[in-house]
């Protein structure tokens, strides 16, 4: 196991740097340039000045020159120095902002496991029962329902209608004034609607995949055997058939760390949550490529990452693949 840990680790870096290759001339092919918000916006700013900026931000050289100079400060876990006024570094930027964004994917993977699963192994045993057909219309209207209408919809019906939850931010105004135990209290209740609206998506697909996975799996002969040997029906399904049909589900969880930190970018944006998704979308609005690279990098980071727990808790979860 730990070999195959460390040969999958290693094919991870060639693959970091074929992602930042694309992201890094995608975002030159985008119209506009860091410059513009400087010289367009002044109406006194002169070509000099604008090639002074240029020159400044290192935009004056080739692509390959520019991409080269940023690998090279990567490998000195060096991101750089932010285009925007305040110049700061983009690793303190990042900083002050990921764990935010973490916090929100993780509580929203967590919420799409613990009900998602269970959901799906009910549906798949309980089939075309009532239970089952509700589940049913639930699952296709997570698919088919807007997650940005669906964020104001839920803004307006709790935040405004019934003031029950905040609609913006992670905390409240007077946050440091608060006693301790309401300061925990102010946080979850910023973080309710930004993880079901992140979890909703996945929440329908995880328990149509389980529901099928659980489907074929408890067709199987082996399942029979057990019943037949006299086991209880709650070891039969807990036991013997979740465990195989729990396989395709940790490589779908894996695969959908992407999907997770990409929507950060919307519903961050919608409840204005200083995360690294807002970042994100600022940066790039305001063509900050220091930023945007290094946002780029991290996550594809931790979206290879997630694949490789997945293929490590594939692993662990069927004996075949350990002893292969």
């Amino acid at each position: 196991m730990a070999v195959y840990v460390l040969k999958r680790l290693l094919t991870m870096i060639p693959l970091l740097i074929g992602i930042t290759i694309i992201c890094f001339l995608v975002m030159h092919l985008a119209p506009g340039s860091p410059t513009d918000l400087h010289t367009e916006l002044t109406p006194h700013a002169s070509p000099e000045a604008r090639e002074r900026l240029m020159e400044l931000y290192g935009l004056d050289k080739p692509l390959h020159e520019q991409y080269l100079l940023w690998l090279k400060k990567l490998a000195s876990l060096d991101l750089g120095n932010s285009f925007s006024p305040d110049g700061r570094p983009v690793w303190d930027k990042i900083a002050e902002r990921l764990p935010i964004t973490i916090t929100i994917n993780v509580l929203s993977m967590i919420l799409i496991i613990v009900v998602s699963i269970p959901l799906g192994v009910l549906s798949a045993v309980y089939r075309n029962s009532l239970f089952d057909k509700v589940t049913a219309v639930f699952v296709f209207i997570g698919f088919a329902m807007p997650t940005f209408w669906l964020a104001l919809l839920l803004m307006i019906l709790f935040g405004i209608n019934l003031g029950w939850l905040p609609i913006s931010g992670i905390r409240s105004l007077n946050y440091e004034y608060f006693p301790t135990w309401y300061q925990h209290v102010d946080l979850v209740k910023h973080l309710v609607l930004p993880v079901l609206l992140s979890a909703f998506g996945g929440l329908a697909g995880m328990s149509r995949y389980m529901r099928s996975n659980m489907l074929e799996v408890i067709k199987q002969d082996y399942i029979t055997t057990a019943r037949a040997k006299g086991l209880s029906e709650s070891t039969v399904i807990f036991k013997h058939a979740l465990r195989n049909a729990l396989l395709p589900v940790i490589t779908i969880l894996g695969l959908s760390v992407p999907a997770l930190i990409g929507g950060s970018v919307i519903f961050e944006t919608i409840f204005a949550v200083p995360g690294m998704g807002q970042l994100f979308y600022l940066s790039v609005m305001s063509r900050d490529y220091p930023v945007v690279m290094g946002i780029l990098f991290i996550g594809a980071l931790l979206t290879l990452l997630g694949n490789l727990l997945a293929d490590v808790s594939y692993a662990a979860a069927d004996p075949r693949i350990r002893v292969s």
